[in-house]
């Protein structure tokens, strides 16, 4: 198959759509569904993403895109007790190590995880089918599927859910082309190999980067490659937990990622996992319930006549104090950056959400700055020398 029709483009409007080959055949097959023109700019994405995980790890990698960015990324680490709880797969028994690290992809932020397009670095097993089915998502692609693993997709969305097969095996052309306004752009492929060297050139004076923290800075740095610039990443324990996506200030990116990682920890605390919901609510709306109850916006589901509707027990507030001492506990946090850090500022509010260990080009004019405040705070910090901006 050298083309395959789409529906449509990015928008309705937009007609005639496909995807095809100048030269050979498609690496895919769509098994089942009829994937559009953003679902495959995510399954594209995502797969590069995954493959480069798992052989920067040698560990099953999985992603959740939207809107051709990850809204978390991950490898297949087993899962805590308490991460198992605030991922909603307590239930689920003893998960395989794709499923862990589907799990804890979907996991990082489920709101925006919501109809994701999921991309998976191996064989799809029946326990990730099984994870997969019981969400709300646009599509998935893989190397292949277990027969029954495929069965169980196949029933989802009343047998409409886009599979698709790639070819593992498949490498692309060394340059890429896309046209913008009629006018052909073309570039070499970005194939900069991210592994454990990629973070030798310490700068501060903390040189201590165990290869944990190295594992979760490639985690970083690959997430990053595909991901909307300006981007930052916070990682921790094989996830990322934070991303911050698509800004024209870079303390902007920190600010949303370290945020989603702070909503990423905060879900955790004993008051969240407390939280006594009614029995018909489902996964997204207690998802959508515990986002307003540990933001600024929680009289939204503790007010009289509101919290009935979605808690058995009204629930104590959840004050911005407590939420500040429950947030110390978040330690040893990977940070990566896909260009340099103009200012110190952007540290500072690392720090504030456990960052330890960072990893970014380097070559501001204020690097000094930027050094000094990791040194105040102790950290790690490497320049890469590599800018990874995609767009």
């Amino acid at each position: 198959m050298k083309e395959l029709e789409l529906k449509y483009g990015c928008n309705p409007n937009q007609k005639p759509a496909r995807i095809f080959m100048e030269e050979g055949e498609l690496p895919i097959k769509v098994l089942c569904g009829k994937p559009g023109y953003i679902n495959f700019l995510d399954a594209f994405n995502g797969w590069q993403l995954v493959s480069e995980l798992k052989r920067a790890t040698n560990l099953p990698a999985a992603t959740s895109f939207k809107h051709v960015s990850p809204a978390g990324a991950a490898v297949g680490l087993p899962l805590s007790e308490v991460e198992a709880k605030i991922y909603w797969v307590d239930d689920m028994g003893e998960l395989s190590p794709l499923a862990c690290a589907y799990a804890r992809a979907r996991g990082a932020d489920r709101m925006s995880s919501f109809g994701d397009f999921i991309s998976l670095s191996d064989v799809c097993d029946v326990h990730t089918a099984k994870l997969i089915k019981r969400e709300v998502s646009d599509g998935v692609i893989a190397p292949g599927y277990e027969p029954e693993a495929l069965e169980i997709l196949k029933s989802k969305k009343k047998g409409n859910y886009n599979i698709i097969e790639i070819d593992k095996d498949y490498i692309p052309a060394p340059v890429e082309r896309k046209q913008v306004y009629g006018i052909t752009f073309e570039q070499g492929r970005n194939e900069l190999n991210i592994d454990e060297n990629f973070f030798s050139n310490v700068v501060t004076k903390n040189k201590e980067i165990p290869e944990s923290a190295k594992i979760d800075l490639a985690i970083s740095m690959i997430t990053l490659k595909y991901t909307q610039s300006n981007s930052v990443c916070f990682v921790k324990g094989g996830q990322a937990i934070g991303i911050g996506a698509g800004q024209q200030s870079r303390i902007h990116c920190t600010r949303l990622a370290g945020n989603k990682a702070d909503n990423w920890y905060l879900r955790q605390s004993p008051k969240v996992l407390g939280l006594k919901f009614i029995d018909k609510i489902g996964r997204a709306d207690r998802d959508n319930a515990i986002d307003l109850y540990i933001g600024e916006d929680y009289m939204d589901v503790c007010a009289d006549g509101a919290w009935e509707n979605i808690f058995k027990e009204k629930p104590e507030i959840f004050t911005r104090e407590e939420k500040r001492a429950w947030l110390d506990g978040l330690t040893d946090v990977a940070l990566g950056s896909d260009a340099f850090f103009p200012f110190g500022d952007n540290i500072e509010r690392a720090h504030r959400s456990g960052v330890k260990y960072v990893a970014q080009p380097g070559g501001s004019i204020r690097d000094d700055n930027v050094i000094a405040t990791c040194d105040k705070y102790n950290m790690a910090m490497c320049f890469t020398g590599i800018r990874l901006f995609h767009h």
